[in-house]
């Protein structure tokens, strides 16, 4: 399941519950329910911002229909997350690295040098007692 969509709208933070494009060769915007993933030429607006959509002057507004509820999960979406989570189950815990790979290391791991020596432009100090 991907993240919930928010309306596209500045400063609306409602969720999408529908989606705009325009069929610019017949000056028409055509709003219809929320799209399966989110397009770069598309606008996912709220509720409020689909039923008040407006259009430019000339233009043709094509409204289909839309669910009276949001789409739940049917068994084939129910059925794939189950076999993600078990194989996510099956996987072996981390274990030593395969040859060629590198190492997990601590975040911020200080690299093993003399007190008072220089790397580059970089030198190690002890910490103060």
């Amino acid at each position: 399941m991907g993240a919930i969509r928010q309306c596209s709208r500045s400063a609306c933070r409602k969720s999408a519950v529908a989606t705009l494009t325009y069929v610019y060769a017949d000056s028409t915007a055509v709003l219809g329910p929320l799209a399966t993933y989110a397009e770069p030429h598309c606008y996912d607006l709220c509720e409020q911002h689909a039923g008040t959509l407006t259009v430019p002057r000339g233009w043709e507004v094509l409204r289909l229909a839309m669910p009276a509820t949001p789409p739940q999960p049917g068994p084939d979406d129910l059925l794939a997350l189950a076999n993600a989570v078990r194989e996510a189950a099956s996987r072996p815990a981390a274990a030593d690295p395969a040859p060629g790979q590198r190492s997990v290391h601590a975040a911020l791991e200080a690299p093993p040098v003399a007190e008072g020596t220089r790397r580059g432009h970089l030198r190690v100090l002890r910490e103060p007692s």
